[in-house]
């Protein structure tokens, strides 16, 4: 008997998975700094080098990014849930997100600025 062909979706939301639980492995067994997830797409990265990886995740990325939406549901009802608490922190919870966004731009323009070698102007001909 041959071996079924899977669909590409299924093979690339399977490498996800499997890219994500080595990263959280790790990162519990390890004690290492980082998340888990974040351990996963560093993982996840290095296999993006194969083909027979890249395009089945394309393919599984792709069929998420179509759902994306469904992602801020969760979120939605959240807010309608605690709707008090809003009411009553909603101020301060902008200061700090509008505060600390800025603060992070400012910090990455630094950084950035930083990194990047100096570009010369050309010599006025």
């Amino acid at each position: 008997m041959g071996l079924m062909k899977t669909s590409p979706l299924l093979t690339g939301l399977t490498c996800l998975l499997l890219c994500q639980s080595a990263g959280e492995a790790l990162s519990r067994l390890a004690h290492l700094g980082l998340p888990g997830p974040v351990i996963g797409m560093l993982i996840l990265l290095g296999l993006l080098r194969w083909s027979a990886v890249r395009e089945p995740v394309g393919v599984a990325a792709d069929a998420l990014l179509a759902h994306l939406s469904l992602l801020f549901v969760p979120v939605g009802v959240g807010v309608m849930t605690h709707l008090a608490l809003i009411s009553q922190y909603g101020v301060r919870l902008t200061v700090a997100l509008l505060l600390s966004t800025w603060i992070g731009l400012i910090v990455t323009a630094l950084v950035l600025r930083a990194a990047l070698p100096r570009v010369s102007a050309p010599p006025d001909a």
